[in-house]
């Protein structure tokens, strides 16, 4: 049996993802919505082969929580997952020790397949994830934005509103409108919907 934790503070994603795994007859899933309920699930129970923690859900404060995790879960893999986050933090993710990356975009067959490997000890990102964004560091559009403006129009660009964003980038609401209200004017946008359709057109995401 292949023992799975799943930590994210978005119900959906956290449920959907689970069900997926419990369709299959080798796995067992616990699913918490913070760090520190993962870091409370892990020291009760040792034996998760693998930790699967959403970048962005209450008391990551970044890669910190990767560090928190994968101390708690040694010597078992710790995973991120992502709806936002760019390539660049998928790669700071792999270089500080987690077994892999995977992006929300992901069909949700296609996640359990790379758990699955995941679990049996190979790391694991999406080339076509780490690629795309290599694209993007060279878009003459992503050129004139900042790193934060760039997660936030990710965000825009998936349809989240203003408090979602801000709950998966850990900010204040006041703040992505602010950065809402930027990207607008940079990208010479009439509204919110129109700076995601300018991002998308241009191969941003």
């Amino acid at each position: 049996m292949i023992r799975i934790l799943i930590a994210d503070d978005h119900d959906l994603v956290r449920e959907t993802l689970a069900a997926f795994l419990d369709r299959e007859t080798d796995f067992e899933v616990d699913v918490v919505a913070d760090l520190e309920s993962a870091l409370e699930a892990i020291r009760t129970n040792k034996r998760y082969q693998l930790v699967l923690l959403d970048y962005s859900m209450p008391g990551m404060n970044g890669l910190e929580g990767l560090a928190a995790a994968k101390e708690a879960s040694d010597p078992f893999p710790v995973a991120l997952m992502s709806g936002i986050a760019p390539k660049a933090i998928a790669q700071q993710a792999l270089d500080a020790g987690a077994i892999g990356f995977l992006p929300k975009t992901m069909a949700a067959a296609s996640m359990v397949n790379a758990i699955r490997f995941m679990a049996a000890g190979e790391t694991f990102v999406p080339v076509k994830f780490m690629t795309a964004e290599e694209e993007e560091e060279t878009n003459e559009l992503a050129k004139g934005l900042s790193p934060r403006e760039l997660e936030v129009l990710g965000g825009l660009c998936q349809g989240l509103s203003n408090k979602e964003i801000a709950r998966d980038l850990d900010l204040q609401e006041v703040t992505i409108k602010l950065h809402v209200k930027t990207l607008c004017r940079k990208l010479e946008a009439k509204n919110r919907t129109h700076a995601a359709m300018i991002a998308k057109e241009a191969g941003l995401f």
